[in-house]
């Protein structure tokens, strides 16, 4: 299937539906720093693009035929990380994805966002919007740590096909998770040269200290160094010599979201670490892609073979208009 990567920041989407067989015919951005770096690791044509101009981007996109449009847009608004503050515009840029998709059309579409999505109005509205449009649609939080990935970070993926039905996807999500969540070492081996590193907490009564015989906490777009006089907490690991304890390197977060050691980072440390923070993890992006591909060879499974549901499901509302 031939596909546009829309908010495609340096890959991470692209990267992973090409890695389970997909065609990335052209991406767009509007982030010289990320731009950059994604001209210098893809063949396809990356276009400097305000999606807020719909029409342009639109008649870019049309003549590209893609059968999935995919992206995830900017989600501050929405993140923890952020200040959740809904009126400073970014998050307007979900309702452009939606209109972009519905003006096109394509057979699938792929959204991903901040779990914290669920509670905003604006994923109420362009779910309905997509429903309108004919998209059936499958809606889950994910824990990329089941999903491929040595990180403990949770995402939103909203996916529609059009004229199928609501929820197709689901039983083919669930049946592919891991049982349990990967760790840095079952990633990673020991070619970091490290058992423990330092994450610095968004306050002190949390942790700051991790080994890699567990998941990572979630890569944010910040890395800090461990701070003079920094205390270990009662929750990190016993037996810790802060003195030898140093925080990953921006190329081993970049690893952390699976990016492959040969994918080319280059730019500032500030920027690099943005937009590696800000990216979809590689393998998170395969788990999602394979998901369609099954799906389209071999159709649905029925969630009725399991005793629990994925965490999120799509507003009554919702269901009930296609009903």
């Amino acid at each position: 299937m031939r596909c546009v990567d829309l908010f495609a920041g340096c890959g991470g989407l692209s990267l992973g539906f090409e890695n389970a067989g997909f065609e990335v015919v052209a991406a767009f951005e509007n982030w010289q720093p990320s731009i950059e770096v994604y001209k210098a690791n893809f063949a396809h044509p990356v276009f400097n693009q305000d999606l807020a101009n719909e029409a342009e981007a639109i008649a870019k996109i049309l003549p590209l035929a893609p059968d999935i449009i995919m992206g995830g847009p900017p989600c501050q608004d929405f993140s923890s990380a952020g200040k959740r503050d809904i009126t400073q515009g970014r998050a307007d840029l979900t309702y452009h994805f939606a209109n972009i998709v519905c003006a096109v059309k394509p057979k699938w579409f792929v959204m991903e966002n901040v779990d914290q999505i669920k509670k905003s109005h604006i994923l109420q509205d362009v779910i309905e919007q997509f429903s309108q449009a004919g998209y059936g649609l499958s809606s889950v939080i994910l824990d990329a740590s089941l999903c491929g990935v040595p990180q403990l970070r949770t995402r939103f993926f909203l996916i529609g096909h059009l004229h199928g039905k609501h929820n197709q996807l689901i039983g083919t999500l669930k049946k592919n998770l891991a049982e349990k969540s990967m760790t840095i070492r079952d990633y990673l081996g020991d070619t970091l040269g490290l058992e423990v590193y330092y994450r610095h907490p968004r306050n002190y009564n949390r942790r700051g200290v991790f080994t890699i015989d567990e998941p990572s906490p979630t890569v944010r777009g910040v890395n800090r160094p461990v701070p003079k006089g920094y205390k270990l907490n009662t929750c990190d690991p016993d037996n810790v010599d802060l003195e030898k304890v140093r925080p990953l390197t921006t190329i081993e977060r970049s690893y952390l979201q699976t990016f492959p050691s040969h994918f080319k980072f280059f730019g500032t440390k500030t920027n690099l670490e943005q937009m590696i923070g800000n990216a979809v993890p590689v393998n998170l992006a395969v788990f999602i892609a394979n998901a369609i591909k099954e799906y389209s060879l071999h159709g649905e499974i029925r969630t009725s073979l399991f005793d629990d549901e994925l965490p999120f499901e799509l507003p009554d509302r919702s269901l009930k208009r296609m009903g």
